[in-house]
């Protein structure tokens, strides 16, 4: 969700930031880095060193506040993205050039402020993918209860109408605001990251989710940058491999390196480096390809770039 007041320091260190529903003017500041120094994935899987991002296209007027991304599973090339709150309910099978090349509506649930967009199985252990939506924003974290939205991955892309099924969940320790969703496409592991000013986030792995039930978010641990210099995570997504986890923030791009990793608390120990980002108005939505070799970034704005980084 929009905070009110943003304050971005040149530096890249965001200050602080108070929550609403006013937006940022579109400016250069979440710019990378020049001339970033990369940390090779030395004996990891997917790139050993990322590419300078390159523009594929512009979030498109469907999408106004693009809020999340996940590479599909089943349709080589497409990306499922959703807006924030205050839309219709409506999931988007886009390409990398921003062109809507189906659209979902989406029935069974009344959401109120989805964040984020993940696809993996559907059941622990299972086969079937599933697009998990999670409807965890919390600006004034005062909601009792969160969600995510279930529904298959469609066998076809095309436009039509899917129920979705509503999975609730609260957090141990009281309400938390998130906006990135991580599901482990090896066991089904389901993930949190709150979103808060005093460090990357609290990690959460999310248990008895079921219809009908409400499950329970246990935290895991608290995940940080160096020297603390970043926070307020917007989106996060975990590569195929479930070795390296991506975290985006308004002004950068990090991620996080467990090799042999089997499970998401593994990442609370984890190497941490910053990876090439992109200048774009709010930074909320990032996904892996769906091979691991790169990532798409996309950000709220009709117009804004949306921008690929390979392997080197």
């Amino acid at each position: 969700m929009r905070p009110s007041t943003r304050l971005l320091a040149t530096a890249g260190l965001l200050l602080s930031a108070a929550c609403s529903s006013s937006r940022p003017a579109p400016t250069g500041a979440n710019a990378p880095d020049a001339g970033l120094q990369q940390v090779p994935a030395t004996g990891m899987e997917g790139c050993l060193l990322y590419a300078d991002g390159r523009q594929t296209g512009t979030v498109p007027r469907q999408v106004p506040e693009l809020s999340g991304l996940a590479a599909s599973q089943r349709h080589p090339g497409i990306f499922w993205g959703h807006n924030d709150s205050n839309n219709a309910f409506e999931l988007f099978a886009l390409d990398e050039s921003g062109a809507v090349k189906a659209t979902l509506t989406l029935t069974g649930a009344d959401p109120r402020d989805i964040e984020d967009v993940a696809v993996g199985p559907c059941t622990p252990g299972g086969k079937d993918t599933c697009i998990f939506l999670a409807d965890t924003g919390d600006n004034f974290e005062r909601r009792k209860e969160v969600r995510l939205f279930r529904l298959a991955e469609p066998a076809t892309v095309e436009n039509t109408s899917v129920p979705v099924e509503p999975l609730p969940f609260t957090y141990e320790d009281g309400a938390h605001d998130a906006e990135s969703l991580i599901v482990d496409a090896r066991s089904g592991q389901v993930g949190i990251l709150t979103k808060t000013r005093v460090s990357l986030g609290d990690l959460y792995a999310v248990e008895g989710l079921k219809p009908g039930a409400t499950g329970k978010a246990r935290k895991l641990g608290t995940l940080r940058v160096p020297d603390d210099v970043d926070r307020l995570s917007t989106a996060a997504a975990l590569h195929p491999s479930g070795e390296r986890l991506l975290v985006r923030t308004y002004t950068r791009l990090w991620e996080l390196r467990r090799p042999d990793a089997k499970r998401l608390e593994d990442f609370v120990q984890a190497q941490v480096v910053e990876v090439p980002g992109a200048s774009q108005a709010q930074a909320e939505a990032v996904t892996f390809l769906q091979d691991g070799r790169g990532y798409l970034l996309g950000s709220e704005f009709v117009g804004e770039p949306l921008v690929r980084v390979d392997c080197r």
